[in-house]
């Protein structure tokens, strides 16, 4: 059984809604192509984030420990954040990892990018690997970000994963391009 074709819903108009710092709302007037309806979808414009997959020289990670506000819990996940306005997804890396953690990488390695939910968001998630990370210096935290740094061994990470210690998806996406998380 062969089934239709998908097809581009037409874009008829948009309306900007509220600006709420990490997002701004749109509203996009569609038309179904299957049933010609029209109908308003909501759409979050987000800006582009980064992760980083941190090694040390002995092959372990960089990982830190975080309290997210949307899962009221302290997480532990891999460095990253938003890239600033007018700069490249390199950049930030380096720089997310420097603030975040108080490590530089001597090695960088773009893996690749995931879009975190292109249901309703319009950006990507640029994952990296930096290789070689040693400290060098202090961490420089935004007002909102409250963090500490610990280097784990790739087995406490990859059981940290499987029993849903780790759990932030976009740094699991990042880990397994790096780690082999399959189960069993």
């Amino acid at each position: 059984m062969t089934s239709p074709t998908v097809q581009p819903w037409p874009h008829l108009s948009s309306r900007h809604g509220e600006d709420l710092r990490l997002f701004r709302t749109r509203w996009d007037t569609v038309r179904n192509p299957r049933t010609s309806e029209e109908m308003e979808r909501i759409v979050c414009e987000t800006p582009d984030w980064v992760n980083v997959v941190a090694f040390t020289p002995e092959r372990e990670l960089v990982m830190i420990h975080q309290y997210r506000f949307g899962t009221r819990r302290i997480e532990i996940e891999i460095p990253g954040g938003l890239i600033d306005p007018g700069e490249t997804p390199e950049t930030s890396a380096v720089r997310e990892l420097e603030e975040e953690t108080g490590f530089a990488a001597k090695r960088w390695t773009r893996l690749g990018s995931v879009a975190p939910n292109p249901a309703y968001q319009t950006n990507h998630c640029w994952h990296f690997l930096a290789e070689g990370a040693v400290p060098s210096g202090t961490q420089d935290l935004d007002p909102g970000e409250d963090i500490t740094v610990e280097v784990m061994p790739q087995d406490r990470v990859v059981a940290a994963i499987r029993s849903g210690e780790i759990s932030h998806a976009l740094c699991i996406t990042a880990l397994a391009h790096v780690l082999d998380l399959r189960t069993g």
